[in-house]
């Protein structure tokens, strides 16, 4: 493991203007909308987050708002990950593309499939029990090609197949800072 400090290379990383830290959840979307609203709107936008997880719809949900605004205004993004970027965090490292990504020294990421817990209640008729299990059915396979989708967009531009993330997804999959940027998932480590 190497000591030398990066850092220097990319001053701008020092001051991310959006920093975000705890559950993917509606709170963080809502904090990352004011900051976002309250940042000056020039030059590069730095996204620091350390999560170590959450709700994955959210985390697109920011993410489509980086990609919405490097797509509208043309602004560059960088994404720094700090400490942990667990699950839907890396899903929102996915907006990113991979050489505008970094890693604080030590952090760890964290890849796994979407989770998916419930229960199918069967009761009534027979002819009206194939349309509840047919709606579960879709709703898995409808979650499985976005999370696919996400996963796409991680390893664009990675030494990562995305065959090789499926793979490793479904056990949970960390990855440290040095891995991380070996795989090029990461452009550096600061």
């Amino acid at each position: 493991m190497t000591n030398t400090s990066n850092a220097t290379n990319y001053p701008l990383l020092a001051h991310p203007q959006i920093q975000l830290h705890g559950p993917v959840d509606n709170f963080m979307y809502a904090n990352f909308k004011d900051q976002l609203a309250n940042d000056s709107g020039s030059g590069p936008l730095v996204v620091s987050i350390t999560t170590l997880g959450g709700d994955p719809e959210m985390a697109r949900a920011m993410g489509d708002s980086i990609r919405l605004l490097r797509d509208y205004t043309g602004r560059e993004t960088l994404f720094l990950g700090k400490v942990a970027v667990y699950s839907a965090g890396a899903t929102f490292m996915s907006a990113f593309p991979a050489d505008k990504r970094f890693l604080t020294r030590g952090t760890r990421l964290m890849i796994h499939e979407r989770i998916m817990n419930s229960t199918v209640q069967l009761s009534g008729p027979l002819n009206t029990l194939a349309p509840v299990l047919l709606a579960k059915l879709n709703e898995i396979t409808d979650s499985i090609r976005i999370q696919d989708e996400g996963f796409a967009d991680l390893v664009a531009g990675t030494q990562v197949s995305l065959d090789e993330l499926k793979a490793k997804a479904p056990s949970n999959w960390y990855i440290e800072a040095e891995k991380a940027r070996d795989l090029g998932l990461v452009l550096d480590i600061i």
